[in-house]
């Protein structure tokens, strides 16, 4: 994965090749190459999809959910006292 002041700096490297030409591209155009080189810099970063993100946020909640439960009787099973050893 680059730094991310190696994305930037390689994302205004491309942007300003774009505003520089010689004659103004077309709205449409412009719009389409900017979309490609937003493209091609996410995907060099390490990101998730947000359906991905999500899915992980409902995993998470529900492990923490069975930790406090496990927490929970743990601490009800340690107040309870220990009967003396049987011989």
């Amino acid at each position: 994965m680059l730094p991310p002041k190696a994305i930037l700096d390689t994302l205004a490297s491309h942007a300003s090749r774009l505003f520089s030409g010689d004659s103004p591209l077309p709205r449409g155009e412009f719009e389409a190459q900017f979309k490609v080189l937003l493209q091609s810099a996410f995907s060099k970063l390490d990101l998730v999809s947000r359906d991905e993100f999500d899915s992980q946020m409902v995993v998470l909640a529900r492990t923490r959910a069975r930790l406090e439960a496990l927490e929970a009787r743990v601490a009800e099973l340690e107040a309870q006292p220990t009967p003396p050893p049987t011989e």
